[in-house]
């Protein structure tokens, strides 16, 4: 077996296991982006800015704890860990400049975008040949990475405009999330 096997079977062994924390991510994007879909417009830019530092902590805390939890497992452990760390520096940074203006909180979700789609299409690919429904992952990757680089072009768009952009990318992200989560159950299930 050669070392890029085991590590792919230690990937699948440990989101098998941690389906349930995937399937918190997809829930708590969803309702991240119904949250935007419904705010009021004028209130929307200061609740954004909530919305998504803790969105992006929670999810990258739960990325890091998955990480943790299989560190003794996974010989690459770390790969998960940075993925979490993304989210959590991402909702830190947006606590910690009150002040914060609608283009550099959109920079802000940008970077953190970019990066995570990155790190998801890594993780895809190492899964390829280990479960059906890898795709799913890609998918997810790859519309982090455009959503990312949409919101770096257009920054003078506003805030207000690229809510709805915002919420569509929550929504689609989860339910990507979600469904990855069921195939991940399923596996463990049939193992």
């Amino acid at each position: 077996m050669e070392p890029t096997d085991t590590l792919q079977k230690q990937l699948v062994g440990a989101l098998s296991r941690n389906w349930w924390v995937l399937l918190l991510r997809g829930i708590a994007s969803i309702i991240f982006g119904f949250m935007l879909w419904t705010l009021p417009t004028e209130e929307s830019v200061e609740t954004l800015i909530l919305v998504f530092g803790i969105f992006a902590f929670v999810d990258g805390a739960l990325q890091v704890w998955t990480a943790i939890m299989e560190r003794k497992e996974r010989d690459n452990w770390v790969v998960l860990m940075l993925w979490g760390v993304v989210g959590i520096a991402a909702g830190i940074m947006t606590f910690t400049v009150p002040g914060l203006t609608a283009v550099a909180l959109l920079f802000y979700i940008a970077i953190w975008a970019i990066a995570k789609g990155v790190l998801e299409i890594i993780a895809a690919i190492r899964l390829r040949k280990e479960i059906a429904g890898e795709w799913l992952l890609i998918l997810g990757g790859v519309i982090s990475i455009l959503f990312g680089g949409f919101l770096m072009s257009n920054p003078a768009a506003g805030a207000t405009a690229l809510i709805w952009v915002i919420a569509m990318y929550a929504f689609i992200f989860g339910v990507l999330f979600v469904a990855l989560s069921f195939k991940l159950k399923g596996l463990k299930e049939n193992a």
